[in-house]
């Protein structure tokens, strides 16, 4: 096919491209051989249950399965894949050596085969959106079950995907079954060929704060400055620190507001603190691990795996992504959190949780980056108003939770007979 095609006529400019990458991530010059289908591990011979999460959202979504996948199938083997750096750098954050992780190999027949004779599969969980037609094809035509789950479909991919209806109608009828986040989704996904969609939620409402995580955020509160106003600006997109720059140059914030920005990707840390510097801004690195002064009005959150911290250790929260139309980022962990959450205009990436957590006054939309410095100021001068948002994250996020109970009552009975009990 001209899918195929295409992938093969690249292949020879596949390892360059990771050489590349590999200059601001290292973690993508590792085990290059795995993303062609090459593996030097050792194959398990326990049934392995295969889970395929691409990034970091994805992976900090598979989490609750995967605890739940442990204690429902105890002889079973956890395959965790990714396809970027920072994904395999936050599965082996979270999960250690409770799962194997490897590369998902690029999706060509040889690499496609090569990694299901190495891991031979029992079944396959793909997070969210990621599907690649061979890799679905050849799971299907071996008779190794692959489920979608928290599936979720914006009406901007669904128009992508009714594109090239021939590509994309086998890819969904190939799919053993579809586990979507919401009514909207799983109707989006029927339209395009999915075979009888479940809604089951989205498992990232089951996220547990670590303590450590609380910990963490009240050691980082103490070197911010306890007393001091704290709003984080968390996984932000390129263009959207300087549309915040240039807002708070011509209507600043009261002199002792600490702003922390925690851009979305680690290779643009360095980019943003070049930002900074350009502008004259004086800031401290969280890399820096040291007490911020009183006449610094920035934090850059140049590191990994503290989102969570940074939440704990902040009055507001903005969640990036969504100034720009870029979908918007996971609002999920600073409702968890607790934490008083403001959102843009451009969030259909998490349409339904954006939607009600505004509703249920857990969070505002603003419109602009003007309105969010206005925001953040009112907020500020509003106690009642951040204590009452903060009630209703915690109320917002538990009236959510449950999606991973859900799921696993409808893969259960799908995966019985397949050996995982013994």
């Amino acid at each position: 096919m001209l899918y195929t095609a295409l992938g093969t006529a690249a292949l020879p400019l596949l390892p360059l491209r990771l050489w590349w990458r590999g200059r601001r991530e290292p973690e993508y010059r590792h085990a290059l051989g795995e993303r062609f289908g090459r593996y030097e591990m050792t194959a398990v011979d326990a049934p392995l249950l295969w889970v395929h999460a691409v990034s970091v959202g994805e992976t900090r979504a598979a989490l609750p399965l995967v605890q739940r996948l442990k204690v429902a199938y105890p002889r079973a083997s956890i395959l965790l894949t990714h396809m970027t750096a920072t994904g395999r750098e936050t599965g082996r954050s979270l999960f250690g050596d409770g799962v194997t992780q490897a590369w998902l190999p690029y999706d060509l027949p040889f690499a496609v085969h090569a990694f299901f004779r190495h891991f031979r599969p029992v079944a396959g969980f793909l997070v969210e959106t990621e599907l690649w037609p061979n890799m679905v094809a050849h799971a299907h035509a071996t008779g190794v079950p692959l489920f979608l789950i928290n599936a979720r479909m914006s009406r901007r991919s669904a128009r992508g995907y009714a594109h090239v209806p021939s590509l994309t109608r086998p890819l969904f009828a190939r799919l053993t079954g579809i586990a979507a986040q919401s009514p909207d989704d799983a109707g989006r996904l029927a339209a395009l060929g999915a075979p009888a969609p479940v809604v089951t939620g989205n498992v990232k409402f089951d996220i547990a704060v670590p303590a450590e995580a609380r910990t963490l955020g009240r050691e980082l509160r103490i070197r911010f400055g306890a007393t001091r106003p704290v709003w984080v600006a968390a996984s932000t997109r390129d263009g959207e620190e300087s549309l915040i720059l240039d807002v708070l140059a011509q209507t600043p914030l009261p002199r002792e507001t600490l702003l922390v920005i925690v851009p979305r990707h680690p290779q643009r840390f360095a980019d943003v603190a070049a930002l900074l510097g350009a502008r004259g801004v004086p800031f401290v690195r969280r890399s820096d691990n040291r007490p911020v002064p009183a006449d610094v009005g920035v934090v850059l959150g140049d590191s990994m795996g503290e989102l969570l911290a940074y939440y704990a250790a902040a009055d507001l929260a903005f969640i990036g992504g969504s100034l720009l139309p870029l979908g918007g980022q996971n609002l999920i962990e600073a409702l968890a959190v607790g934490t008083p959450v403001l959102i843009g205009p451009h969030t259909f990436n998490f349409r339904e949780a954006a939607i009600g957590a505004v509703a249920s006054g857990a969070a505002q939309r603003v419109v602009d980056a003007e309105a969010l410095i206005l925001a953040v100021e009112a907020l500020f001068r509003d106690p009642a108003q951040r204590d009452a948002m903060h009630e209703a994250a915690g109320a917002f996020h538990a009236s959510h939770r449950g999606a991973t109970e859900r799921l696993m009552h409808w893969l259960e009975p799908q995966l019985d007979g397949r050996g995982l009990r013994g």
